[in-house]
């Protein structure tokens, strides 16, 4: 079978950042199946552009046996949120090319965000002599999510113009899979796809990279944690994440000197949020910027407890984020401030974290404080989080029901 994904952040070889799409290219890739990928030319840890790719609309490469355009990202992507508009706009165009130029596919997979990576997939699934099916992937409701993180107004003519291209997306298609079961309900009572339109495929876990080992591995001391209990974030430092519950926390966490909360990433406000640390006189918390995607197993590894942080927001009730899965295959207890999917599927149904309320800083460093004086309950924690993520969330296991979808809609 002949895969076409369009994903714009497919990572480059040691990039960090979510690697999903990597993992399961690569699996398909080693299953016989011939796989290509339409994605941007931006190193989004740096926000620079690899000099290979410097001044190039299109780069075809190879990364092991998947096939890779790199496309064209405007420079704006990191300056402001209109800037990013702009990047995805041109990515629209540059994947566009990319997708029409690339080996005729049988099944096109087009992963959002961003939503406009619908165009380009519709485009290499459609515009053939003999078409290809159409999967279009929903890893975050856009626009929906941008509005109630304030990034853009709902009456905006960008955000109606955004709307009609998810509708359209979910209508073109010929399957929609949601990377979590709270995206299927909303599609659904939106009107947006019928229920048996609609695939689950989630997120999961490297199992084979991330897993259980010493803390004592180097990280520790090369990221200045020393012997502290160390609760760590790992992702993106943006509006949505609001990382600042985080810094008030470190607040309320003065007089444990033993604790250290650890961020690990970039993005637009780690700069302003390191400025306040250290305008509080904040010892207790540390930004460490983005770690190479080899290293970030031992960086978990290195940790006590993996932080799960967004902003108090209904829109974020529907979310996995993809770090937990890390953390659990690693059997790391999740410190989770995110309600909604999240919560039941961490402290319900895995019983792997600690929940605290979103934005709530005396209830995450309650939280902390629970879980750095309670060694037992957070190797309990742990280790029922692996066997969770063992039963169901292997790479392995969701590249085969990923491609099940795929035969299954090649036969219809």
């Amino acid at each position: 079978m002949r895969i076409l994904v369009v994903h714009q952040y497919y990572l480059m070889p040691g990039q960090p950042g979510g690697s999903r799409f990597n993992e399961l290219a690569r699996l398909w890739a080693d299953a016989g199946h011939h796989v290509t990928v339409v994605a941007g030319s931006l190193n989004y840890a740096t926000g620079e552009v690899p000099e290979r790719l410097r001044g190039r609309w299109l780069v075809k490469e190879q990364d092991g046996p998947v096939t890779v355009y790199r496309c064209h990202v405007p420079s704006s992507y990191g300056k402001s949120y209109a800037g990013r508009m702009w990047a995805f706009f041109g990515f629209t165009l540059s994947a566009a090319s990319a997708a029409l130029l690339a080996e005729r596919p049988d099944v096109v997979i087009a992963t959002s965000p961003p939503l406009v990576a619908a165009i380009p997939g519709w485009l290499g699934a459609r515009v053939r002599l003999r078409p290809a099916r159409l999967i279009f992937e929903v890893r975050d409701l856009w626009p929906e999510s941008a509005v109630t993180t304030g990034v853009l107004r709902e009456r905006a003519a960008l955000t109606r113009l955004l709307y009609l291209v998810e509708q359209w997306a979910c209508m073109t298609a010929d399957k929609v899979n949601v990377l979590t079961p709270a995206f299927r309900e909303n599609l659904v009572k939106r009107g947006l796809a019928a229920a048996e339109k609609i695939v689950f495929v989630p997120n999961g876990a490297d199992a084979e990279r991330f897993t259980p080992g010493a803390s004592g591995n180097g990280v520790r001391e090369a990221l200045g944690w020393g012997n502290r209990f160390v609760v760590m974030y790992a992702g993106a430092h943006g509006r949505a994440n609001a990382l600042r519950q985080l810094v008030e926390a470190a607040e309320r966490l003065r007089d444990r000197r033993d604790i250290l909360i650890a961020c690990v990433g970039d993005g637009p406000e780690r700069k302003e949020l390191e400025s306040e640390a250290r305008r509080r006189g904040l010892e207790n918390i540390l930004f460490n910027g983005p770690q190479p995607k080899e290293r970030m197993p031992e960086v978990v590894r290195a940790c006590d407890v993996g932080a799960a942080v967004l902003q108090r927001n209904p829109t974020f009730h529907t979310v996995y984020p993809n770090k937990v899965f890390d953390y659990m295959a690693c059997e790391k207890p999740t410190l989770l401030a995110i309600d909604g999917v999240a919560r039941q599927l961490v402290c319900d149904e895995a019983r792997a974290g600690l929940f605290a309320e979103p934005e709530d800083a005396e209830a995450i460093a309650i939280a902390i404080r629970a879980l750095a004086d309670d060694p037992a309950t957070r190797a309990e924690m742990g280790r029922r989080g692996r066997e969770w993520v063992l039963a169901n969330a292997t790479r392995e296991s969701l590249a085969r029901r990923y491609l099940q979808v795929m035969e299954d809609l090649m036969r219809e």
